[in-house]
């Protein structure tokens, strides 16, 4: 897998540049029809309660109209007819949405990995985030972490499992709650693997960030995990970070390298601007940006003597490198 990153629609991107690559699978369309006040008339749940179930559990997840409105699949009234049964037999809410969850939601794929023991372990996963199993999703992503060093943990099971939960959300076969649970229990295991890969404090330095309206930035600590491969030490800062905030941490801390994530390029009339705002807030720090939006920001990052980050691994070890014998050379050149 190439260097990787999450962009903001959820888990799944567009760009092989940072980012994890939707399987290219079609979406299963299911027609919305119905308003919340027919569902509630239909399945005799009130409207309060179907809001409660869908804020607290994920169930269902309707489709949305372009004014907010919650608009209803026939898909949608069964789960919550399902649902409505459960908790009416006695069953607690939490119970029954989990069992609801379990019932709908499709089964991972087969493996197909030839006993690759890092394919696997990204499989069960999935297969735990389907589940909606929290105890069985801990298990294992516990698991994989004895299976190598933290980076290729990351490349070859835990970004993997990202990638197929973000496409499995886009393609409306698990629920919000599914994919936030899924996130929670990596997030916390991406901060972990980072914090232990760390090398020494006489490292170099990079500070990971995302643009200024990018929201999901798991992906960050997996680029970060990278960096440490390559003997950085990698300090995140997280989702979005404009520029006056990446400004002070380079006077704080004086990084070697500032890398960025985009996921969606501004519009034209101020993707210009932003980028310059980046670049004077880098000062004489090299400064690399990937992601699914870096591609349309190319002109105006080089420019600014940034670069915008190739799809093959190797090829974005040589720009780092690259970059920074060059930050060196102006160094001694002053």
């Amino acid at each position: 897998m190439t260097f990787l990153g999450l962009a903001a629609r959820r888990l799944g991107a567009s760009s092989r540049r940072w980012r994890l690559r939707p399987g290219g699978s079609t979406r299963v369309v299911h027609v919305s029809r119905y308003r919340i006040h027919a569902v509630s008339k239909m399945c005799g749940v009130s409207s309060a309660t179907l809001r409660a179930w869908e804020r607290r559990y994920g169930v269902p997840s309707p489709a949305r109209t372009a004014s907010a409105y919650r608009l209803y699949s026939d898909d949608d009234v069964a789960v919550i007819k399902k649902m409505r049964d459960y908790v009416n037999g006695g069953m607690a809410a939490a119970e029954a949405a989990r069992m609801v969850l379990e019932t709908e939601a499709p089964r991972a794929p087969a493996p197909s990995n030839g006993g690759d023991a890092f394919a696997g372990a990204s499989e069960r996963i999935v297969d735990a985030a389907i589940r909606f199993d929290p105890d069985g999703l801990e298990a294992e992503v516990n698991r994989a972490l004895s299976l190598g060093p933290a980076v290729t943990i990351f490349e070859r099971a835990l970004g993997p499992a990202l990638e197929r939960i973000g496409d499995l959300w886009h393609e409306g076969k698990i629920t919000v709650a599914q994919e936030h649970l899924a996130s929670q229990v990596l997030g916390a295991t991406l901060v972990h693997l980072l914090r232990l890969a760390q090398p020494g404090e006489s490292g170099r330095r990079v500070l990971l960030a995302a643009f200024a309206d990018e929201d999901h930035v798991l992906g960050l600590f997996g680029i970060g995990l990278r960096f440490c491969a390559w003997g950085f030490r990698s300090i995140v800062l997280g989702p979005r970070t404009p520029p006056a905030a990446i400004a002070r941490a380079v006077e704080s801390l004086a990084p070697d390298m500032v890398a960025l994530t985009v996921a969606i390029p501004p519009p034209p009339p101020t993707a210009r601007e932003l980028v310059d705002a980046y670049a004077d807030a880098c000062r004489d720090a090299a400064w690399i940006v990937g992601g699914a939006g870096s591609e349309a920001l190319r002109p105006f990052i080089e420019a600014r003597g940034g670069i915008v980050a190739a799809a093959d691994i190797t090829e974005i070890r040589t720009q780092v490198e690259s970059a920074l014998l060059s930050r060196r050379r102006r160094k001694d050149a002053s």
